[in-house]
Parts: C-alpha cells; structure tokens; sequence
C-alpha cells in the first residue's frame, strides 16, 4: 500500500463517520417531530377538541395495526389480493407500453397511427372506465388488473417513447461512421439511452396501477386492501381504516422499492458504487479468462 493511500484512509473512513452521524441526527429530528405529532394529536383528542369517530386516536390507530397483524391477522391475504392485481396490471401495462414505444421508434408511419389512441386513452380519465372494465372482464381478479393495466399504460408509452428517440447526436454519428446496423445501433445505442427515462415511468406506473387497482376493488370487490378499509369505513371503526390505509402505503412502498431495485441493477452505470461493482467483477471476469487462454 502506498504512503498517498495509507494517509487518505483515514480520511476516508472519518468522512464515512461523519456521513453516518449525519444521517443518524437527521433521522433522530424526523423521529423527534413524528412525536411531537402524535403527543399533540393523543392530547387534542383527550382534550375534546378533535372528534375521535372521524379522525380516531393514534392509540385507537395503533390498535387497529395490532388487531390486523398480530390478533386476527387478516391483513396478510388481502394484501396479497392487492399486490397480485397491482403488480400484474404493471407488467401488462409494460409490456404493452415498451412494444408500442419500439414500434413507433421504429417505424414512422406506425407512430403516425398509433400514437393518437395512446393520447386519447390518456386523456380519457381512466377511473371513469370502471363500469366498462367490470361489464368486459367481470367481477373476479381480471378487472382489476384491467383497470390498474389501463391507467399505468401512458407513463411506460411516454417514458420509453422519449428516451428512445432522443439519442445523443454525437454517439449517433459515431455508429454511423462504424458501420452499425439499424438493430446495433437500437440495441447498443437507442436501449442504453433510454433505460434511465423507461424505469422512470415504471416507477409512475407501479403506483399507479396500484391506484388502479384499489379504485376498481372499491367498486365491486370482494377481497383486497381496499375492500377492506371500505368495510372499516362504513362499520365506523376508523381506527382499522386508517390502518388498512397505511398498509396500501407500505404496499406502495413494496412496489416502489422492487422498480428502485431494478433500476440499480440494471441501469447500474448511473451509480458510482454499482459502476465500480461491475466494473471489478468484469475485470475479474477477464483475467480469468486470460489465465484460462495461457
């Protein structure tokens, strides 16, 4: 190790502490103001001056969390329902989306046909089309998945649309004076470019099929998150309404955290840390094929 690395070791390591202790007190003040919430909201509410049926207590909140995770457990079925019918309408709407954005990248006379309709699904408020979406796929899981599949659709469409077709001039001619084919310098070229833009609109429209999803299961469904919070809501027990309401959060978040996931690992030359990862296990990679060749 050579004396330049050995001094800013030291240095590299006291600034990792120093990021540390700054991510410890900047967690420590969220946590000191979500409690100063909750004492002043338990307080109003013992004081009268918040009616506990419409806005229930945190205690009564905190019950209801208890009631469905621990005590009756119910919670865990439904929340299943939901990220089924979610996730399934992401990916219907993906793989729609991204083959519709590659066939108007293209070719521009399919875009020229086709665009229009992704613009009018668009504009067409895509909750309003619950009747339809239950008249065509019936009561069961495939309405939903439907609904949550068309409201995603445009998010993925414009996303992938865009990125594919804003290709940097210079690398673009680059291809060009190397010969490239039409198919390299869309695989090569066009894809990698757009990757960053595409996983952008897989982000919108995870959480909007999830929208999707529990809009069309307070309509006719018979199981899920949202199904549930309705009965809640209409039996008066806001305390478990409001906790059902926190597990679509958490089931949100879920889906969320998966794309982020996703994006780091595919779009990794984006992050200094995952760059450096590939970039190590690549050289490791040919070094080991250099020692299997001598």
């Amino acid at each position: 190790m050579s004396a330049a690395s050995i001094e800013s070791q030291p240095e590299t390591q006291a600034a990792r502490g120093f990021r540390g202790l700054t991510i410890g007190v900047a967690i420590a003040k969220h946590l000191a103001v979500f409690a100063v919430i909750i004492i002043v909201w338990e307080s109003a509410s013992a004081l009268g001056l918040i009616d506990t049926i419409l806005l229930p207590t945190p205690t009564d909140i905190a019950r209801g969390i208890v009631d469905l995770y621990v005590t009756n457990r119910q919670i865990y079925g439904h929340f299943l329902i939901t990220f089924y019918e979610a996730f399934a309408g992401f990916l219907i709407a993906a793989g729609v989306g991204i083959a519709i954005a590659v066939g108007s990248t293209l070719s521009r006379r399919f875009r020229r046909y086709v665009s229009p309709y992704a613009v009018i699904l668009n504009v067409t408020p895509g909750l309003a089309l619950t009747p339809i979406i239950i008249a065509w796929f019936g009561f069961g899981y495939s309405s939903k998945i439907a609904l949550g599949a068309i409201v995603s659709f445009f998010p993925v469409f414009v996303n992938a649309l865009i990125g594919l077709t804003r290709v940097d001039r210079e690398m673009d001619e680059m291809f060009q004076s190397l010969g490239a084919t039409r198919l390299q310098r869309f695989f090569k070229l066009q894809v990698p470019e757009a990757l960053p833009l595409i996983f952008a609109g897989f982000k919108i429209a995870i959480t909007t099929a999830l929208v999707g999803a529990v809009v069309s299961e307070f309509s006719q469904g018979t199981a899920g998150i949202g199904v549930l919070m309705q009965r809640f809501a209409f039996s008066l027990d806001m305390g478990s309404a409001i906790a059902a309401l926190l597990s679509m959060s958490l089931l949100g978040l879920l889906l969320f955290t998966i794309i982020e996931l996703l994006d780091v690992q595919v779009v990794f030359w984006r992050r200094e840390a995952r760059r450096n990862q590939v970039s190590r296990k690549r050289q490791q990679r040919w070094a080991q094929l250099l020692n299997d060749n001598n």
